[in-house]
């Protein structure tokens, strides 16, 4: 059996999940969070799953205070001592064209997760301070990194390639990328193990953030975000497609710098430049009272994910299931029902009971549903942790790992 931590660190909280895995099952013995790190009174949560979640206030400065703690806090309810962890996994951020799957972590990977983080500079930084305070606390320990990036490696040229002078991706390296790779590649996964055959999918990861991935046969073809996570779907703060001379003509035209310009189209643009409302369930409680702005966005939402789902059932050719998945895939399902309704086109028909479903995994189509519909939880820790745990087995196949 082997112990595997995942860490999923933002610029002022780590997510955390400790995980068991034999063969192939893997089970969650803890997870939670620490938030507010390097902020007063920072808060650290830990849950078995079981018995009632937990949480104390602490102030923590840096993610190693965070991190050490959450460690304590493992050492006092599921591990007799750090050395029964085989590994730890990190969620990177951006891999560049440097790697189409998971890693360890050496000293040429550390240089080349450094190389990427100029390719994602409002999110990369933050996603690399996990990696940092663990080669601190834990200088021994073999620690993998899952890259956002990797799965949309296979996208062929035709899709990753702007139409910029060619030396801006042969000498720059600009291009489509994609992101909530980790993601896609767990829908991916368990979608085939659910219906039993590989295919053509759409899965749909609407949460905060927010993309659409075109798979076919397990790979991922084509994807909404870009060069950076701001693009394609409408997200929480994040603006999606726009008009690539905009951001010029706002800072001609109103005074702003390319800092202001780029804080609005990340942190304040979206579904809360539209509405005043960031959350969807927000949102959606304020469309059904009728305040027009809330319509807005929201039909402004919908609009935009049928006409992805659209391009990318042309690029496959045809679709065998659509998934939702994410905070608001897994639990709207009035979005859910909005997009359904105007998909019939592709033979989609919606089982209205059983879109009921919220946060568990359920096919909502009908049984005359030509494509079949799916929720699916997000769980990208899970899937860290079993790409973690086929490296430790690939490293050494003999051996049981610890």
């Amino acid at each position: 059996m082997s112990k595997i931590l995942v860490l999923n660190s933002g610029s002022s909280s780590v997510k955390y999940q400790l995980f068991e895995a034999e063969g192939e099952h893997f089970s969650v013995l803890a997870k939670g969070m620490v938030e507010r790190i390097g902020l007063p009174n920072s808060v650290i949560s830990y849950s078995n799953g079981t018995d009632p979640k937990k949480s104390k206030i602490m102030d923590f400065p840096n993610h190693d205070e965070a991190i050490k703690e959450l460690l304590r806090v493992l050492l006092k309810y599921n591990l007799k001592s750090l050395d029964e962890l085989a590994a730890v996994g990190h969620r990177m951020g951006h891999g560049g064209e440097y790697f189409d799957k998971s890693v360890f972590i050496d000293d040429d990977v550390r240089k080349k997760i450094y190389d990427a983080v100029e390719l994602i500079p409002l999110h990369g930084p933050a996603l690399i301070l996990g990696m940092e305070a663990i080669t601190r606390i834990l200088p021994d320990i073999k620690q993998v990194a899952a890259f956002d990036t990797a799965y949309h490696q296979t996208m062929p040229k035709e899709a990753f390639l702007y139409a910029l002078p060619i030396e801006q991706y042969e000498k720059h390296k600009i291009r489509k990328y994609g992101f909530h790779g980790t993601s896609h590649a767990y829908i991916a996964q368990r979608t085939e193990e659910i219906l039993g055959y590989k295919g053509k999918f759409i899965s749909c990861h609407l949460g905060s953030g927010a993309s659409v991935t075109a798979i076919k046969d397990g790979k991922s073809v084509d994807t909404t975000m870009g060069f950076t996570p701001m693009v394609g779907m409408i997200m929480g703060t994040r603006c999606g497609d726009i008009d690539a001379y905009l951001p010029f003509h706002i800072m001609k035209t109103q005074n702003k710098t390319m800092h202001e310009v780029n804080m609005m189209l990340n942190k304040e643009s979206g579904l809360l430049g539209l509405s005043g409302y960031q959350d969807m369930r927000e949102i959606q409680e304020h469309y059904i009272a009728g305040e027009e702005r809330a319509i807005t966005a929201i039909n402004v939402y919908v609009h935009q994910l049928i006409k992805h789902i659209g391009a990318y059932a042309a690029v496959l050719n045809g679709l065998d299931a659509l998934i939702f998945t994410g905070g608001v895939g897994e639990n709207s399902s009035f979005i859910r029902k909005l997009v359904c309704q105007r998909l019939g086109y592709l033979g989609i028909e919606l089982n209205e009971k059983a879109n009921h479903a919220q946060g568990q995994e359920a096919v909502i189509s009908s049984a005359n549903s030509k494509a079949k519909v799916l929720v699916i939880p997000a769980n990208e820790e899970l899937m860290i942790a079993k790409d973690t745990y086929n490296l430790l087995q690939q490293a050494n196949p003999k051996a049981q790992v610890a």
